[in-house]
């Protein structure tokens, strides 16, 4: 059995490998929701989308994550977008299609696209 000190170099090690970020205060974060329903919903196409978008626009300020079931079952799949500073955006019944103008518009522009966002 390892000691204390070895997992815990072992763990700083594997930290540095797999690039875990800590969650800065001008992260804008993506979050997708990935539970059976939003997967069935075809959720997995809009998650790629907003991955390779954010990629390939360069949005070093954007991180794109999956959550687990978000509770609106009938609108799914549902993506969250927390900026800082600003409530929370949902976004319900999305593509991939919708993806790419919800990266050009709001995440690129900062206009949030309202005709994809749900109601209070």
């Amino acid at each position: 059995m390892k000691s204390l000190e070895e997992l815990k170099a072992i763990r700083d090690k594997m930290k540095n490998q797999v690039g875990i970020r800590s969650e800065e205060e001008n992260t804008t974060r993506v979050v997708v929701g990935m539970a059976t329903c939003g997967i069935a919903a075809g959720a997995r196409p809009v998650l790629t989308a907003f991955s390779d978008l954010v990629q390939e626009n360069g949005l070093s300020n954007v991180t794109v994550t999956q959550t687990g079931c978000i509770g609106l079952c009938m609108y799914e799949p549902i993506v969250e977008v927390y900026e800082p500073g600003k409530e929370k955006v949902t976004y319900v019944k999305m593509t991939a299609e919708k993806a790419e103008e919800v990266v050009n518009l709001h995440l690129k522009g900062g206009n949030v696209v309202t005709k994809y966002v749900i109601d209070k």
